[in-house]
């Protein structure tokens, strides 16, 4: 049996943390790593407390569910929440995070986003270029290894 690479051992921790999103429009997991080591995960879902989209429906806005926080996000708030360093970390998505969410893993101090399915907003490639954030499409790599 073939060992998987670090690469597509993460994205499928990823997929698998993905299947704890409460949104059916979008299903998005993410997990932010450093040194080969998992930090934190997170999936888009409601604000603690208050019904899922899967039970009250979405709230749509400009064609978006805003009744969720999305994986990125989640992921980086419970990183500061337990108090884990996230500081030149990697995150690992499903999807690429739309610019919102972009600017958050900027500013939190993670340096390499991989993701497998392009997801929206091409801003994102122009500002990474700009802050030095490595933008890495894992959809090719997963399907041949």
């Amino acid at each position: 049996m073939e060992r998987p690479s670090w690469d597509v051992y993460f994205i499928e921790l990823a997929q698998k943390v993905a299947t704890r999103s409460t949104c059916p429009r979008k299903q998005v997991g993410a997990v932010i790593i450093k040194d080969k080591n998992i930090l934190s995960t997170g999936y888009n879902g409601s604000l603690r407390g208050l019904p899922h989209c899967t039970e009250v429906g979405c709230l749509i806005e400009d064609d978006h569910c805003v009744r969720t926080i999305h994986a990125e996000a989640n992921a980086i708030i419970q990183a500061a929440k337990h108090g884990v360093e996230i500081d030149g970390s990697h995150i690992y998505v499903t999807a690429s995070p739309c610019f919102n969410c972009f600017k958050l893993i900027a500013n939190s101090g993670i340096s390499k986003i991989y993701f497998l399915e392009f997801y929206r907003d091409k801003r994102i490639t122009d500002f990474a270029d700009q802050v030095g954030i490595e933008l890495i499409d894992l959809s090719s790599r997963l399907n041949t290894e």
